[in-house]
């Protein structure tokens, strides 16, 4: 007889997220030991408990995987990591400049619109960063195939941990009443990388998982 904890499924965000960091050719055999485990528990100890060790169990397949991913290829992902890093250095600047060049070209247009001049200058900033911070996080995982996501994380961290390190420095020098704010601002850029690096894993997941026609 077939229990209600057989129609049980696990956590959908938890199943995708491992997904997201298991290569092609071990996805299916993870994924399936994952669930094959959760629905014994779910019939012996209850769905909740099932689900509860089901979180344990992603958060540390996603740490072993992100840790593989270096020791399989450490080499070409740091290469990847460091690329992304100078690229983003480099494109980092041009909403900046962009406006700017805006600006100063439609000067008189901006002193009678003063509310199409703040959009543009704070909405459209920060737009145009994370554009491009999603742009550079893509061509990351593009460059890192197979270690998409530990690619563009990487670059995430080491970009959080500078902006950490600027953010004690600066209180150490003088004080900031907008901390908060200007970090979040500044770690957007970093989300936006991961972003990236989660559009161009999925996209090839899905690409390989489409059925080949005769």
């Amino acid at each position: 007889m077939t229990s209600q904890a057989d129609f049980v499924q696990p956590p959908r965000i938890a199943t995708w997220l491992v997904n997201l960091f298991t290569p092609a050719d071990e996805g299916e055999s993870i994924l399936g030991d994952l669930l094959e485990e959760f629905s014994h528990l779910a019939s012996k100890a209850g769905v909740a408990f099932a689900r509860r060790w089901y979180w344990r169990q992603t958060v540390k397949t996603i740490a072993h995987l992100f840790g593989s991913g270096f020791r399989v290829a450490p080499w070409s992902t740091t290469a990847a990591v460091v690329g992304g890093y100078l690229l983003g250095a480099l494109v980092g600047g041009l909403p900046d400049k962009v406006l700017l060049a805006v600006t100063d070209r439609y000067l008189a247009y901006w002193s009678n619109h003063f509310k199409a001049y703040m959009f543009w200058a704070t909405d459209g900033m920060l737009i145009g960063h994370l554009i491009l911070s999603m742009l550079v996080g893509c061509i990351v995982a593009l460059v890192a195939k197979g270690r998409e996501m530990v690619a563009t994380m990487t670059l995430a961290l080491v970009l959080c941990a500078l902006i950490g390190a600027a953010l004690v420095w600066v209180a150490m020098h003088r004080p900031m009443d907008d901390a908060l704010p200007w970090m979040l601002w500044q770690c957007s850029g970093p989300f936006a990388i991961v972003v990236g690096g989660v559009i161009v894993r999925t996209r090839r997941s899905a690409s390989t998982t489409l059925p080949s026609r005769a």
